[in-house]
């Protein structure tokens, strides 16, 4: 049960990740170079939840304990 749980903690944080950095890219179109952009949303601490939730999803998958 607790690895369930972990591996959806590590889901929830790699979709609220990947959807704030989604959102970000609306400011391509108003004229933000992408280095801006880039340099932007690595200022910003909800954009680092897609790496953590993957990182955590995958140690996850790692430890889990599987039957032979």
């Amino acid at each position: 049960m607790g690895y369930f749980l972990l591996f959806l903690i590590g889901f929830g944080l790699a979709v609220m990740g990947g959807v704030t950095i989604i959102a970000y890219m609306n400011f391509l179109p108003a004229g933000v170079s992408w280095m801006e952009y880039f340099l932007y949303i690595s200022g910003r601490v909800e954009c680092y939840f897609l790496p953590l939730g993957i990182i955590m999803m995958t140690i996850v998958l790692l430890r889990y304990p599987h039957k032979s």
